[in-house]
């Protein structure tokens, strides 16, 4: 199972009211248990061919988001555009296709920055202000958390 897919289920699981999920893909199977015993995270098991591995998780995905955010807040100038769900960052509408913006880009209040693709549903990421984009801080088709900066725009 791709890893990113991985981290979209544990976070799903981290952000909703359910206590476990199991999911079976091909000879691979993967089980998230929320665990209320441990407060600091949650057990993920993954079973491909009777072999066991084992991968902890935040189970409050803000935790994480936060202390990310604050150095970059601290360092950055200018106004921080930030995802507003968890998904795949996409700079352009489809491979091999120009980028939405570019650093130096002057951008209008609605303009697209970019796409998150989230469930296989791509969701347009527009400017909430005007100015130019002095920093594009994700890179195409990494894995991004709600609430992570994308953009800097003074």
């Amino acid at each position: 199972m791709d890893l990113r897919k991985l981290k979209t289920l544990i976070d799903l699981v981290a952000e909703s009211d359910i206590a476990e999920l199991e999911v079976t893909e091909g000879e691979s199977k993967v089980r998230i248990v929320k665990s209320s015993a441990n407060p600091q995270g949650q057990m993920v098991m993954m079973q491909p061919q009777q072999m066991q591995q084992q991968y902890s998780a935040p189970m409050h995905a803000s935790a994480p988001v936060e202390a990310a955010a604050a150095p970059v807040a601290a360092v950055e100038t200018g106004h921080i555009v930030k995802s507003p769900m968890v998904g795949t960052f996409y700079r352009s509408s489809a491979p091999g296709a120009a980028a939405f913006v570019e650093v130096g880009s002057t951008i209008k209040e609605g303009e697209t920055l970019c796409i998150i693709e989230a469930m296989k549903l791509l969701n347009e990421i527009d400017a909430d202000v005007s100015g130019t984009v002095t920093k594009i801080l994700v890179e195409n088709g990494q894995p991004v958390e709600f609430g992570q900066p994308l953009f800097v725009i003074g």
